[in-house]
């Protein structure tokens, strides 16, 4: 494969993994009973952006090898054949 299929499996599987971490550990501002004047009350307090894009890099990593050790297995290059 080229180096641009490498890098284009990885972006995708990175934004997929990306929306599917962003809810993990979000509390709105309704639940803490501080919201701020002019903001939606299911607003973020802490979003921890950082901290998940920095776990959804590594995920995405750890899947990206995943999906191109199991393209490139004679068992499932046997099986789509």
């Amino acid at each position: 494969m080229q180096p641009f299929t490498y890098v284009a499996i990885y972006f995708v599987v990175w934004w997929t993994v990306l929306f599917a971490v962003l809810p993990f550990g979000v509390r709105g501002q309704h639940e803490d009973g501080e919201v701020t004047d002019g903001t939606d009350p299911g607003a973020p307090v802490k979003a921890h952006l950082w901290q998940k894009a920095l776990a959804t890099t590594l995920i995405s990593a750890v899947l990206t090898v995943l999906i191109f050790w199991a393209m490139s297995s004679p068992w499932l290059q046997e099986y789509w054949s």
